[in-house]
């Protein structure tokens, strides 16, 4: 499968089943799909094949080029073939028997420290951290026991991951410190180590918190939608106030501390700020390095909620977007965006390309009381509910069908180019709005595959940048 684009004037090709990425000129864009065409039609010399080119070439615009002009082309084209870099074949399919059947490990656990939240975020799918039931926070014994589970159900793993999440984490500050002292007491005598990380809203981010949260959590994520009218207007406290003011310089003090790394700030746009490229160069120009500004996924009841017809300006914004973190780079004022981050020369590994985060198998979310369920989206729906603490994974049937969750087993996967990329897009999306855990969100798709096209083109316009500082 190949796909091909033209992004900010880069031609570019994308093998998808090597990962594979070409920038090349007008003539060999061209000159591409008729090559595979020539090459499906059993055609394998290259001056053939250039005869063939030149004649559709004709056909398509009227220009005349003679099967000569063509045959340098056409034979470096081949050569990216046999070199296994154009027009390979799927060699991941072929795992799909052996990724069902794997042994299941847990890795992570999502612990909801706390079901209770300090603001009222108008998208807040977890309605103010209720979840679909009642306010709560975890004990320090039902956290000891996911910790106990997770180490029983790690096999040989030795790295394993613990978010404690919510609504708002600080809000239950003591059993967060308590359970990390426990989890680190685990670690030698069970041959493994935690990487603990954070989420917060900010409000209680005192200099306590910082210094603990510095000096065991692998990441703290902090979240901020960006401009002050749009975050104050969606993550308002309870009566009504913004809460921008009293956030934003403890996320500074904390990205400092941390030297710039190991955090991000998180926020979501919704339809209110269509133009969220002016959030991202708030947010990078009130010094944060680190930012992830995603799109809201909500129900199109609510009037914050994107629509289908708010998709050709979200595509133009990324674009936008994707010129400004370009500039930035070079002019040595760069920052990481969250969506543009893509590994062109590794990547995920297979596991991760065929099921992404691993949700209801090797990722599970906790609940105050101790109930799994698959993930933090799925939690407070009942069909979901897996099992607890105390008793383990009594619903193997789900895990079962989560472990069958993959780019191959979803119909509208298969030929979309983005697959290795988003390995099939979020599960929780796909039941919401599909009703099963196989289908897709639409609307998220198209998003993300622009973001796709956007993070290679960025890729290449950059690589010219160190090419132009070499000479």
């Amino acid at each position: 499968m190949v796909h091909q684009y033209i992004n900010n004037g880069y031609h570019i090709v994308l093998d998808v089943n090597s990962g594979s990425v070409h920038v090349v000129d007008e003539t060999a864009y061209r000159v591409i799909p008729l090559v595979e065409e020539a090459l499906a039609g059993q055609m394998d010399e290259a001056q053939q094949i250039a005869a063939y080119a030149a004649e559709k070439l004709a056909e398509e615009d009227g220009r005349s080029m003679a099967p000569a002009d063509l045959l340098e082309t056409v034979e470096e084209i081949l050569e990216l073939k046999e070199a296994g870099l154009l027009f390979t074949e799927d060699i991941y399919e072929k795992y799909i028997g052996d990724f069902k059947n794997r042994q299941t490990v847990v890795k992570a656990l999502c612990l909801h420290i706390a079901h209770d939240c300090n603001l009222a975020c108008r998208y807040c799918f977890a309605e103010e951290g209720e979840y679909h039931g009642r306010r709560a926070l975890m004990s320090y014994e039902v956290g000891r026991k996911a910790l106990d589970f997770l180490v029983e159900n790690s096999g040989n793993r030795v790295n394993l991951e613990v978010d404690f999440f919510g609504g708002e984490p600080l809000m239950n500050w003591q059993v967060v410190k308590d359970l990390v002292a426990y989890g680190r007491s685990l670690e030698e005598p069970h041959h493994k180590r935690f990487r603990f990380t954070l989420t917060t809203n900010g409000v209680l981010l005192d200099d306590e918190v910082l210094e603990f949260v510095n000096r065991e959590m692998a990441n703290i994520v902090l979240s901020i939608d960006g401009r002050k009218e749009i975050h104050d207007l969606m993550r308002p406290h309870r009566g009504g106030q913004g809460s921008y003011d009293e956030v934003v310089p403890r996320y500074k003090k904390a990205a400092e501390s941390r030297n710039q790394m190991n955090y991000y700030v998180r926020g979501t746009f919704t339809r209110n700020n269509l133009d969220f490229t002016e959030d991202v160069k708030h947010l990078a120009d009130e010094g944060f390095e680190q930012i992830s500004v995603e799109p809201v996924v909500a129900a199109d009841t609510e009037d914050y909620a994107l629509r289908e017809e708010d998709v050709p300006a979200i595509l133009r914004e990324y674009d936008k977007l994707a010129l400004e973190y370009i500039r930035r780079k070079k002019e040595g004022k760069g920052f990481n965006f969250f969506h543009f981050m893509i590994d062109l020369e590794g990547g995920p590994c297979v596991a991760k390309r065929l099921s992404g985060c691993g949700s209801g198998t090797e990722y599970l979310a906790v609940t105050p009381w101790g109930d799994f369920y698959p993930c933090h989206q799925f939690v407070g729906q009942e069909e979901f509910l897996m099992g607890n603490v105390d008793d383990g994974i009594v619903r193997t049937d789900i895990r079962d069908t989560f472990k069958t969750c993959n780019v191959y087993a979803k119909e509208k996967c298969k030929d979309c180019f983005a697959k290795f990329y988003c390995s099939g897009g979020c599960a929780a999306n796909a039941y919401n709005f599909s009703g099963s855990i196989n289908g897709v969100y639409d609307l998220g798709c198209e998003l993300q595959r622009k973001r796709v096209e956007c993070a290679i083109m960025i890729k290449a316009a950059l690589a010219d940048e160190e090419k132009e500082k070499a000479l």
